[in-house]
């Protein structure tokens, strides 16, 4: 792939509502892709760019469509995207299935993944979906509904699947008419669920929640060309996640200008971004700290469901060489600009 620096001029940084003033520099493309496109799911990536933090690093983000069928990794492995946003069952397929990438930073500590269901319907837990058909939002949610149900000793073979798609009508309707008694999905779709009339309630195992959701992943080989540049989007990207406890408000003002059909309805919006908030804020004392233990439970609960062909080293490919990169930025700076955002545009 031939980059195209991009040449940011001294008229188009003065725009920027930042404290300090954003010298001209080279920026340089970075394509990624994650399950979204710019979302209050992945409210990081906004706010980083909305303070300049990513042109500070000499980033730009391209982001890659997210609809297809074709898994992340193979953006990887062809070339056409430098970082992929996946979660732990995804990771661990690629890893199975010998590809040489390396987790470089968990962006979502706390899965948004799991399995919801009506309060109109008689369910009360993961043990009364057994003999009945359950709902999966895409395909790639065959493995979280695998795992829940092997928490309860119970495995795919003992209820029916349908994938529904991600249309929040289309699965409101699937619970309503109780055409399903469940849906396996993430935080996106029971917001959705929600604005479509639905009170939810929640069956998934709490260890569930306990594992890596959605980290930032790269190709063994690339790490050496493009090290400079993955410490400063994984900069960037941290500082637009502590602003989480620096100033909730300006946040949601930035994601409504930035992803405005997300806050059509402004509850919604609101919501969205409330259930976003704890994903996105790490459990553990540094941004995107790699949890070797939380890995080994994936797997685990991988091997028991037989979605792995073997048990794999996690250090062979967990790496930790950004993580002090990524954290390697001044807290109070952060809360300068925030407040001079805020005092510019709010």
């Amino acid at each position: 792939m031939i980059r195209k620096p991009l040449i940011l001029t001294a008229a188009l940084c003065s725009t920027i509502a930042v404290s300090s003033t954003v010298t001209a520099q080279e920026v340089t493309e970075i394509d990624l892709i994650m399950p979204t496109p710019r979302s209050n799911l992945f409210y990081p990536l906004v706010v980083g760019e909305a303070l300049g933090y990513f042109k500070d690093e000499g980033v730009k983000v391209n982001l890659l469509p997210s609809a297809t069928t074709v898994p992340y990794v193979s953006f990887l492995s062809n070339g056409n995207a430098d970082i992929a946003m996946l979660d732990g069952p995804q990771t661990y397929q690629a890893v199975d299935a010998g590809t040489t990438l390396k987790v470089i930073y968990e962006a979502q500590q706390t899965a948004p993944e799991g399995v919801v269901t009506s309060d109109n319907l008689d369910v009360n837990g993961i043990e009364d979906l057994v003999g009945t058909t359950v709902g999966l939002v895409t395909d790639r949610d065959r493995a979280t509904l695998a795992m829940t149900l092997n928490h309860v000793g119970h495995s795919l073979d003992d209820v029916d699947m349908v994938v529904l798609g991600d249309g929040g009508p289309t699965l409101a309707n699937a619970l309503k008419k109780e055409q399903v008694t469940a849906i396996a999905g993430a935080l996106p779709d029971w917001i959705a669920l929600q604005a479509n009339g639905l009170t939810l309630l929640d069956i998934t195992p709490k260890e569930m929640a306990e594992t890596p959701a959605n980290s930032f992943v790269v190709l063994e080989d690339k790490i050496e060309e493009m090290g400079d540049l993955y410490e400063g989007f994984l900069r960037a990207w941290s500082k637009g996640a502590y602003v989480t406890s620096v100033d909730e408000e300006v946040i949601a003002s930035m994601m409504a200008e930035a992803v405005p059909e997300e806050w059509q309805n402004p509850e919604f919006g609101q919501n969205y971004l409330d259930g976003a908030m704890p994903l996105n804020y790490p459990v553990t004392e540094r941004f995107g700290e790699l949890r070797p233990d939380s890995w080994e439970k994936v797997q685990a609960e991988m091997i028991r469901v037989d979605e792995l062909s073997e048990n794999h080293d996690v250090s062979s490919f967990l790496e930790p060489r950004f993580i002090t990169a990524a954290n390697d930025f001044d807290k109070g700076k952060v809360e300068n600009d925030v407040a001079e955002w805020r005092k510019n545009n709010m």
